[in-house]
């Protein structure tokens, strides 16, 4: 490998200390560095961090990492895993020079000796053809990288002259187009009608052609970093820029079409649905062109879409090269895409072959058909996932679906009209496959106490109730077990019926018209249909329609939003393919037709994650808060087939030390009354009350920001209800200023600027060279000291929102959040827990503790907004007498946990806080 200007290059990295420990995963000796390349001197915990991420690494195990937010988590896992990375790689290099030196002594073997010289010698070549590769390609990389700067400036010359030609281009044939604007009807649904769908075992994979010798030019080994959310790729991206490996590794950051494609017209039509079907028709109609091109046609191969202009081979390879010379992350490019124009987002799936380090999000390392589709190879690679507290509910986020009555009825008229404007044109086998599609649509009408010849306002009303049943069950109730629902799956995949159909209800926006079921057979009937019809047409024809009076003019309405409902369903159906002991269908009926819905709950996670654990070489799974580990392990691991003795587990305490952290759980209020949060008593005058006694004391002691979180937005909004009609909050506001979190998600970047901004206006606030802090709780002149802000557990502000320093120097916790029980999804959960999971160890039902640990993780995800870096303190008040049971505290994180004081009395709670700030004053001033 090429050593690159930088600070440490892999001969001084590979030179480190290295100290001897057990065995890898070929029974060889594992040896950890003493010391990391890190962009400072690293703490302790992050040293061992490091090192046992090295280790598990080495001994291709899968590991389950816990380190408090705000611990520099992120950091020990990019310079722990691209540490052991250039090891192996180093170890590689010298394993390829000892071959190639080797001379064999074949005296003592029993074979011939040429049978022994052409084995070894295949060996010998294989090894040497990969490292001439990866040497060679990192060559070009550096060539690039000194080329770029200038090849870039020359490249944005071109472009302004090509601009300026486009210009002038497109006025010279503006007259032409306006002559060509009314084509044929017949000729221009071309693009609309189904073409023939000769073979049910006919399989042509749209990126067949990624398989291509340039693009798999070296598949070396490489890990997967994987995030929730593109903002905290992001994050880690900015973390690898700035540790010693971000001069020297080769990396790409994936994404999906909505956030990397280029192609204006493209992103203009913002459901994501229709940007990938649309961007997969370009890319088709270009493959379809060149082919006819080889084949000497001299008609062009029309398409609606036309070509995308971004999608070219050439400067497709050249943004890949482009794409591994430094660090880039989704923003930097998209920039590199349009000043080279050129596709990013099939770039950067073309890279992924001579990357290092891959960064992508979950949804595309989870979905096993998006993962191959985006040319993922997990064997005998690593795979890092980040921010995995909640990684179980996300698995079942994925690959669970819902349906609405308003989405089925939709669905089934617009398809109904599609037809029968097209049968005479469609063949036999479309007709056949729609009309199959036209019954599984009825079956769910059916299914939700609706009938066929009604619109969704025009149903009549139901009585509300929820129905589970497995997935027999429910094809059986719905009639439709006679029907192969991998063929309508693989047909609607092939056939691209759903693109099909959204071209036609973009063309001529037909009503939604619900037609009589066909054994219904009245000359009326489809008459009217075609009249309406004609409306529709006429409407596009002659005039852009108003639909902003169609969306809302009711809640039953809400059907008119799905443009082309039939995409959603498709998922749907593919769900009802699972094996029946995976999931469940929750029918949920409702008085209004449109609100009804039928969903695919699943139930096993681990079986769309055991393909991981089984092709990878190693899994870590990391997070701030990953209590209870055992649930980890239970539900995903074991389930998915992983030995316990390859799973390993680490966790660290924080960076602060303990007199930084005061927690406490409080069992009375101030008047003495017993802190009682559960649903039963929670909505008692009393307990109300106390909470504003309790936020009013705890507001005259802390300085800075309080951050109070609630068990749901309606408690939130009753709390505050009463504490407005009781004078609380006139009371809060003399001390803090309040604020609430909004439910609209564009208003909480609003919400959080006003609340830091009130923290800064309060003269109290001083910030010094070993971190922010406040001398005391002074108030100003009108005597505010701070800021309130009133949260909802599991909200928009209880995870991923840093409450550092003055922003969080309190967080208050009322009650704890358990989910609803009487929910039949949870009640299912918990059912299918108890009949395949073994019980605790201390004899409870699997059910019963995996309904605490929901609780307990929207708790711990909740506190741990504090205490963000090693000069921060604050205090953590959890109120409810449930707090101080020991089946509670040994779900906290044990920096928490390890330091919490149970304090009966109020007083004695406030006097211990108010000594903890003063205390805190005197250490940051």
């Amino acid at each position: 490998m090429d050593e690159f200007d930088d600070d440490i290059d892999d001969e001084q990295l590979c030179s480190l200390p290295l100290q001897p420990s057990l065995l890898d995963n070929n029974g060889s000796s594992v040896e950890i560095p003493d010391e990391f390349p890190f962009p400072f001197q690293p703490y302790d915990i992050q040293l061992s961090f490091m090192k046992e991420t090295f280790k598990t690494l080495e001994q291709g195990k899968i590991g389950i990492f816990e380190s408090p937010t705000g611990t520099g988590k992120s950091l020990s896992l990019i310079c722990g895993s691209l540490t052991w990375l250039k090891h192996y790689e180093e170890k590689q290099r010298e394993k390829f020079e000892k071959m190639r030196n080797e001379t064999y002594d074949n005296e003592n073997s029993g074979e011939l000796d040429w049978i022994t010289d052409f084995a070894k010698k295949q060996e010998q070549n294989k090894v040497k053809e990969e490292q001439e590769s990866k040497l060679k390609r990192e060559d070009k990389l550096r060539k690039i990288k000194e080329k770029s700067k200038y090849s870039r400036k020359r490249k944005r010359e071109e472009d302004e002259v090509t601009e300026l030609m486009k210009t002038v281009s497109k006025e010279l044939k503006e007259s032409e187009t306006c002559r060509n604007v009314d084509r044929d009807n017949k000729q221009d649904d071309d693009e609309i009608v189904l073409t023939e769908y000769t073979s049910d075992d006919e399989c042509k994979d749209w990126d067949d052609h990624l398989d291509n010798e340039d693009y798999n030019e070296d598949d070396s080994i490489k890990i997967y970093f994987c995030s929730r959310t593109h903002s905290q790729l992001a994050q880690f991206v900015r973390e690898v820029k700035k540790s010693p490996f971000g001069k020297d590794t080769s990396t790409v950051t994936l994404g999906s079409r909505q956030n990397l494609c280029i192609n204006s017209a493209v992103l203009a039509l913002k459901s994501p649905s229709l940007i990938n079907d649309t961007c997969l028709e370009m890319q088709q109609s270009k493959n379809k062109q060149a082919n006819a091109k080889e084949k000497g046609a001299k008609k062009p191969v029309k398409s609606s879409q036309g070509v995308c202009p971004y999608y070219k081979q050439e400067t497709m390879m050249t943004f890949r090269d482009h794409v591994l010379i430094d660090v880039k992350d989704i923003e930097e490019l998209v920039t590199l895409g349009k000043e080279m124009k050129a596709c990013p987002y099939y770039g950067t799936r073309y890279s992924i072959p001579s990357a290092q380090l891959v960064v992508l999000p979950y949804n595309t390392l989870l979905h096993k058909a998006t993962r191959e589709a985006t040319g993922i190879k997990l064997k005998n690679n690593v795979v890092i996932i980040d921010e995995a507290h909640n990684l179980l509910e996300t698995i079942n986020s994925i690959h669970s679906v819902e349906i609405t009555g308003s989405q089925v009825v939709c669905a089934y008229s617009q398809l109904s009209q599609y037809k029968e404007r097209y049968k005479t044109r469609l063949k036999a086998k479309n007709l056949m496959y729609i009309k199959q599609i036209l019954y599984i649509l009825s079956s769910f009408i059916k299914c939700l106490g609706g009938k066929l010849g009604l619109a969704p306002e025009n149903q009549p009303k139901l009585k509300s109730e929820t129905k589970v049943m497995t997935i027999n069950n429910y094809l059986y109730g719905c009639q439709m077990d006679n029907i192969n629902l991998f063929k309508v799956k693989k047909y609607c995949e092939k056939s691209q019926v759903s693109k099909k159909l959204h071209g036609f209800v973009e063309k001529y926006q037909p009503p939604i018209v619900v037609p009589e079921p066909e054994d219904r057979k009245e000359a009326s009937g489809l008459s009217v249909f075609l009249k309406q019809l004609k409306t529709g047409a006429d409407k596009k024809n002659n005039s852009e329609p108003d639909r902003s009076d169609d969306v809302h003019q009711g809640r039953d309405r809400d059907y008119t939003t799905f443009t082309s409902p039939l995409m959603h369903i498709e998922a749907f159906l593919e769900a009802l393919t699972n094996p029946d002991k995976n999931g469940r269908i929750v029918v949920n009926k409702q008085s209004l037709f449109s609100q009804s819905s039928i969903k695919f709950l699943l139930l096993n996670p681990a079986v769309h994650f055991a393909d991981i654990v089984k092709e990878a070489r190693s899994v870590i799974v990391a997070g701030g808060t990953m209590q209870p580990i055992s649930e980890f392990k239970n539900q995903l691991f074991f389930e998915a087939g992983v030995a316990p003795d390859r799973i390993t587990e680490f966790s660290c305490g924080h960076v602060i030390p303990a007199r930084q952290l005061l927690p406490i759980a409080m069992s009375t209020g101030p008047s003495g009354t017993v802190l009682d949060f559960t649903y039963q008593s929670r909505g008692t005058p009393e307990m109300m009350d106390e909470v504003g006694r309790t936020l009013s004391n705890i507001c005259n002691v802390v300085p800075g920001g309080v951050v109070c979180f609630f068990p749901s937005y309606d408690y939130e909004g009753k709390i505050y209800e009463h504490l407005e009609k009781t004078g609380f909050i006139n009371r809060l506001a003399n001390r803090k200023r309040i604020f609430r979190e909004p439910k609209k998600a564009n208003q909480v970047q609003h919400i959080l600027s006003e609340y830091s901004k009130s923290i800064e206006r309060c003269p109290t606030h001083t910030v010094t060279r070993t971190g922010p802090g406040l001398s005391s709780a002074r108030p100003t002149v009108d005597g505010v000291t701070g800021a309130l802000l009133m949260c909802v557990v599991g909200g928009k502000m209880s995870e991923g929102i840093n409450f550092s320093d003055d922003m969080g120097r309190c967080i208050l916790m009322v009650g704890l959040p358990y989910p609803n029980i009487k929910s039949p999804e949870l009640k299912e959960k918990m059912d299918y827990l108890n009949a395949n999971m073994p019980r605790t160890s201390d004899g409870k039902l699997p059910g019963q503790e995996h309904y605490e640990n929901l609780c307990m993780k929207a708790v711990n995800q909740s506190i741990g907004r504090a205490i963000r870096h090693k000069g921060d303190y604050a205090s953590i008040v959890l109120m409810d007498q449930r707090y101080q049971r020991s089946n509670v505290l040994v779900k906290l994180p044990d920096w928490i946990s390890q330091n919490i004081q149970k304090i009966d009395k109020f007083g004695a709670a406030i006097v211990s806080m108010r000594k903890f700030f003063n205390e805190q004053a005197k250490t940051f001033i």
